[in-house]
């Protein structure tokens, strides 16, 4: 379980869970069709816990290469290491959005709405202009990275000797991407991680699916672009403050 096979076995599988709930809400005559953006932003959540808590004791669990790069920009992560683990983040996205067309091969097959197809793979604006949305995205990775800059190990005070928390230490980013969802998401979908929608998006171009329609490759720039920016004013901002 190296570095690199840690955050892609992360990412894959927080692919696998994050798209397999789009899958489940979107797609036709599922068991949970139509159940809403609370249980989308929640199994997102829960998805960023599960790869968190199986890559974190290995790789320290970027799944992200917004939040490898913003980690690197702030001195926190070697930039050696940078691009390594951006191959394995797209690898494991590339094959947890693989897993969900295999998981829900026969709904996709029901479905006629291109739209929710293409929902399953990627995120897409409520409303197109991509001055709001490159705005969204850069503010909502703002808020993540900026955050995990302050998230901070339990320690037994006032000896200030750390507490080993195990899989419990993955909770704060879970609860995090949560709230990022609920507050934020609502007008593109909060990629906020360039490896989650590009990966699978390529994926959606490539699976022989029945109405699947194009890929939005028009929109696809406004994931990868708005997350960096976003990380970096917050790396940025988090060195001027501690500097």
């Amino acid at each position: 379980m190296s570095p690199f096979i840690a955050e892609l076995v992360g990412t894959m599988l927080m692919i696998l869970l994050g798209d397999g709930v789009v899958a489940n809400v979107v797609l036709k005559d599922t068991k949970g069709s139509n159940s809403g953006w609370m249980v989308i932003t929640t199994a997102w959540g829960l998805a960023v816990f599960v790869g968190v808590t199986v890559a974190g004791p290995y790789s320290g669990a970027h799944l992200n290469p917004a939040i490898t790069i913003g980690l690197a920009i702030a001195g926190k992560f070697a930039w050696a290491q940078v691009v390594p683990y951006i191959i394995a983040q797209f690898l494991g996205a590339f094959m947890g959005a693989f897993l969900v067309w295999i998981m829900y091969y026969d709904h996709f097959k029901r479905t006629n709405d291109s739209a929710s197809i293409l929902a399953v793979f990627c995120t897409g604006p409520a409303v197109r202009n991509y001055i709001s949305n490159i705005s969204s995205e850069i503010i909502g990775a703002f808020v993540l990275i900026f955050t995990v800059f302050y998230i901070t190990g339990a320690e037994i005070t006032p000896t200030k000797t750390p507490i080993g928390l195990g899989s419990v230490g993955a909770l704060p980013v879970a609860l995090l991407v949560w709230v990022i969802g609920l507050s934020l998401g609502g007008t593109t979908g909060y990629a906020i991680n360039p490896a989650r929608d590009l990966g699978p998006r390529i994926i959606h171009a490539l699976l022989p699916m029945k109405n699947k329609g194009g890929s939005d490759w028009a929109y696809s720039w406004i994931p990868i672009i708005g997350p960096l920016i976003g990380v970096t004013i917050a790396a940025l901002l988090y060195l001027q403050l501690h500097g």
